[in-house]
């Protein structure tokens, strides 16, 4: 035991820990500094050369984002690795290690992993890219980035919401720009005595000359609920350009209360009717 701290003694020496360090240490300090720089330079114009490349090819911004993350990671591992060895790290004795407590680690960080393999799976299956306009989990917003975790989204406040990818995964996800146009329905509700007809030409009338709705499919209104005190109809109408949905809804939502107001048509609300009932003698 003596013999043990003497030499701890001797090792953690002043002189014997300047000589290590200037002897050994910083010139291999200094090659793994200078090993690990030039991954990483490798890397910085590996992904310039990448993006023009995948520019050219015309992927989407998505499939580009996801190669270029797969790069980086391959390359700066690399860099870490071949760092580490030059210091003298047995890195293949980690990696034995880190094999044999992966079932440990897979079972303490289940979530984490789970969202990287979701996150594979959305870039591979592409239910949505990034720039779309999605609904997940009652969240609707622009899909700014896609990572390796989560999912962000934009929302329409501002709001940036980091969605886990195991969660998108599982559960109903709402495109409305996945294809190239949208159907804007807006009901309205009429007076039981008012003329069908008349309300249909004057809603049809809001959409039919302008040049943001399709004429094919063309617009159409449908009775969709006979209630007691009044009749909902629903105006159905295509955008040409699907990502606009939102303010042609609120736009077309007051012409269609200001034309049915110009033209007379009453618009009843739900009433309720009170009597005064008189108590009955005993």
């Amino acid at each position: 035991m003596k013999q043990a701290i003497i030499r701890l003694g001797q090792f953690f020496s002043p002189e014997h820990m300047v000589q290590y360090f200037t002897g050994k240490l910083l010139p291999n300090l200094v090659v793994a500094a200078i090993i690990f720089a030039a991954f990483y330079l490798f890397w910085r114009i590996a992904n310039r050369g990448l993006g023009a490349f995948m520019k050219r090819s015309r992927l989407d911004l998505t499939a580009q984002r996801f190669i270029q993350t797969v790069v980086k990671y391959i390359v700066l591992t690399i860099g870490v690795v071949t760092s580490l060895n030059q210091l003298g790290v047995q890195t293949a004795s980690i990696l034995t290690s880190l094999g044999v407590a992966g079932l440990t680690i897979g079972f303490a960080a289940k979530d984490a992993l789970s969202n990287i393999i979701s996150g594979i799976f959305i870039f591979w299956d592409r239910p949505f890219v990034i720039g779309d306009l999605v609904e997940v989990s009652g969240q609707y917003g622009k899909v700014e980035e896609i990572t390796m975790r989560s999912t962000r989204v934009v929302t329409n406040d501002g709001k940036m919401l980091a969605i886990p990818n195991s969660e998108v995964v599982n559960t109903t996800v709402a495109s409305y720009t996945n294809f190239p146009h949208l159907r804007i329905d807006v009901t309205v509700t009429v007076g039981l005595s008012e003329n069908l007809s008349s309300v249909r030409r004057i809603l049809v009338g809001l959409v039919e000359k302008d040049e943001r709705f399709m004429t094919e499919p063309a617009p159409e209104i449908v009775v969709k609920t006979l209630n007691d005190y009044n009749v909902e109809v629903e105006l159905r109408a295509w955008l040409e350009d699907e990502r606009k949905h939102i303010p042609v809804r609120f736009e077309l939502r007051e012409k269609i209360f200001n034309a049915l107001n110009i033209e007379g048509v009453e618009m009843p609300f739900e009433t309720l009717q009170v009597s005064m009932l008189e108590p009955r003698a005993s």
